[in-house]
């Protein structure tokens, strides 16, 4: 009886995903299934790959044979977004293994007038065909006004390499102080994280080999590897100082000793208080380590680090609220309540996938979520509301994706774990409501593709086709063949996910007992889902750090590590931080996209690394707003006639050096003393809800 019911369940779902496929098509259309789109990507097998075999050679496979199989063996791809060349429209990197080119497919739109791509990896010299690339991050490493790229590998090297222009680039590894040999990294961020305005990076490494799983279900710690900070000296050159920094001194969770390293998937160097410099926020994995409450450690939460503004780290996890245990695997950031602070989602296990596992999960243990930041620092831990339960999740991304107004959440998800394959994330939007910071999932708000029998951890997005919404990019590990054996979970909750999948790859045949079943994995692929575009108005912004340019100025040529805040006439104030890397080993492109639902206009507010604040009025519906560092504060304690000096000077300079018009410094001027006037004799303060910082901004 119980068999049937769970049957009849998922008929029922795959019913309601059918039923909704025409709805569904109507927001996104998956342009890499369409031939004469250019968008040819097959993510080869990573070495480690061949070691399965014995397991599936061999008369039974046992619980005690996971440990000893490999991870990710089918690799471990990441995706940026970024404009590759300068023609101003966004480009697609998307890494791959050993023997096999990582694709840079560069986007036609600006010189056809219709998207389609074209791959240059190989010839860009981004390629990297020896090696076994996963996570990527990029930004202006020496603020020569383009965009430098750093790949990452899985259980490889590091890759960093110089763009040239015109879409070329230079592998600049060797005697930059990234050429540290081997190690198991996923994923990477760049930031300034000393003030010197230059980018530094944070690189999340995992633990020694991916050749087995002993660190996710044997080995708390002593497998594991450290993070990197690496301090940018200029001229290329970089000095890894994660232990002088505080990196390794993570502490105040139950049960594990402090200093030891953790295992971390997913970090971001982010502003996330909001005071001029950027923390780092890393999600670490609790895997199958049993943790304190079950008589074991806590080593699995999303872990804050706080920067004193000179590049020294301190651990505030605890202090922050967010000391959750969790398999923590990706990292997005946006105002999801609109309450002037930043929150965050981290994507887990999933509610369906902890019930496979020797010792099950209780509903809301392994969610993924969102955490809402209070005005004190502190997060709440909302769960994951009229949902009551979620899918399994890797790369995330905050987007408006209907342009009404709120930070909505994209994520995808799925892993092969041991002997079965997680199916139960199809592609989930989670739509908020009106900036409550409620979200809920909107199988509708897809484009039709059921993602379940794909393997998807890499997600970025950006607006590639110009129409002002944003698009959604996934890569995934591998795919399931579709003739792959389907099973539900045993488990119902009453959410939308009731029904989910999961593939048996060995099968039972006895307690802890398996053999295998003839299932064979295929390669990876790539997915563009592009918005087909709405009736909600739609604002751009990209940042030009001025630190070179002009006096008391601080931030990098890409305003990497701001907080961007747009406020709709009459509406409520969305942000969104500029990152070079969260998700899970990808990342967005750098241009901001805000959606103003019904209003027409509105105003952006820049919080700067360094502190600055600045502030643009009467920005239209459809505008793309290129917004320059100008080092004079809305906020400052100078006199009138001090500061209007002060930003008369800069825009001066801006329009000698080509940076502005002359009738854009007259916008940017007028907004800049209106601005200071109104903080002066009538503070607002939209984006400073929780007090003045070192700076002068918070």
């Amino acid at each position: 009886m119980k068999n049937t019911t769970v049957n009849w369940l998922f008929a029922v779902y795959m019913l309601q995903i059918a039923g909704l496929a025409q709805a569904r098509e109507a927001v996104y259309r998956d342009l890499a299934r369409d031939p004469s789109a250019g968008l040819d990507y097959v993510r080869v097998v990573s070495p480690r790959n061949e070691l399965i075999e014995r397991f599936r050679q061999a008369p039974v496979y046992t619980l005690a044979d996971v440990a000893a199989t490999p991870m990710k063996a089918r690799g471990a791809p990441g995706i940026l977004l970024f404009d590759a060349d300068g023609d101003g429209d966004v480009d697609l990197y998307v890494t791959n293994g050993p023997g096999a080119d990582n694709s840079l497919f560069m986007n036609e739109l600006a010189d056809r007038g219709v998207i389609s791509f074209v791959d240059r990896g190989a010839e860009s010299g981004l390629g990297a065909t020896d090696h076994d690339s996963s996570g990527v991050c990029a930004g202006d490493i020496d603020n020569d006004g383009d965009t430098d790229v750093l790949v990452l590998g899985g259980c490889d090297t590091l890759r960093l390499y110089r763009n040239d222009g015109g879409g070329r680039f230079t592998d600049i590894t060797p005697g930059s102080g990234m050429d540290r040999g081997v190690a198991c990294s996923a994923s990477c961020s760049m930031g300034d994280v000393n003030g010197d305005g230059l980018l530094d990076v944070v690189v999340a490494n995992t633990y020694t080999s991916w050749d087995n799983q002993l660190a996710l279900l044997v080995e708390p710690f002593a497998l594991n590897r450290h993070n990197e900070l690496f301090v940018n000296l200029g001229g290329g050159r970089f000095e890894e100082r994660g232990e002088a920094a505080g990196l390794h001194a993570l502490t105040g969770l139950e049960g594990a000793p402090d200093g030891q390293p953790t295992l971390t998937w997913a970090i971001a160097l982010v502003d996330i208080d909001r005071d001029g410099d950027v923390d780092i926020v890393q999600a670490d994995d609790q895997s199958a380590i049993p943790p304190a409450s079950r008589g074991g450690f806590d080593r699995g939460v999303i872990r804050v680090l706080k920067n004193d503004g000179a590049g020294n780290f301190t651990d505030r996890t605890r202090e922050a609220g967010l000391d959750k245990v969790g398999t923590w695997m990706g990292l997005a950031f946006g105002d999801f309540d609109c309450n002037g602070t930043l929150d965050l989602f981290a994507t887990n296990f999933g509610d369906y996938a902890g019930q496979l596992l020797p010792t099950p999960a209780g509903l809301g243990e392994l969610s993924s979520r969102w955490f809402l930041q209070r005005r004190d620092g502190r997060f709440d831990d909302p769960g994951v509301g009229r949902d009551r339960a979620s899918a399994y999740g890797w790369g995330v991304s905050a987007i408006d994706y209907d342009n009404d107004g709120d930070t909505d959440i994209v994520y995808h998800g799925g892993s092969n774990i041991g002997p079965f394959v997680d199916s139960s994330n199809p592609g989930v939007i989670l739509d908020n409501s009106d900036c409550s910071g409620e979200m809920e999932f909107r199988p509708e708000a897809g484009s039709g593709t059921d993602h379940s029998a794909r393997n998807v951890q890499g997600v970025a997005t950006a607006d590639l086709d110009d129409n002002g919404y944003p698009d959604i990019v996934s890569v995934s590990n591998f795919t399931l063949p579709e003739t792959a054996l389907r099973n539900s979970y045993p488990v119902s909750y009453g959410s939308p996910f009731d029904g989910a999948t999961y593939t048996w790859l060995f099968d039972p045949v006895g307690p802890g007992e398996f053999v295998f079943n003839g299932t064979r994995l295929r390669d990876g692929d790539l997915s563009v889902e592009l918005h087909t575009g709405g009736e909600h108005g739609w604002v751009k912004v990209r940042l030009s750090g001025t630190v070179g340019l002009l006096d008391g100025a601080h931030s990098n040529r890409d305003g990497i590590g701001a907080v961007v805040g747009f406020t709709p006439r009459h509406g409520q104030t969305q942000q969104y931080p500029v990152l070079a890397g969260s998700s899970y080993a990808s990342q967005n492109d750098l241009e901001l996209i805000f959606g103003l639902g019904k209003a027409r206009s509105g105003e952006i507010e820049i919080l700067w690394p360094g502190g600055v604040v600045n502030r643009l009025y009467h920005v239209s519906a459809g505008e793309r707003v290129v917004f320059p560092e100008i080092p004079c504060s809305i906020y400052s304690s100078m006199r009138p006639h001090a500061y209007r000096n002060c930003v008369a000077h800069a825009l001066h300079d801006l329009l000698h050096e080509g940076v502005l018009t002359g009738a854009q410094a007259f916008r940017f001027y007028g907004s800049a003393l209106r601005a200071f006037r109104e903080e002066r004799y009538g503070r607002r303060g939209r984006l400073h809800a929780s007090g003045r910082g070192r700076h002068g901004a918070l």
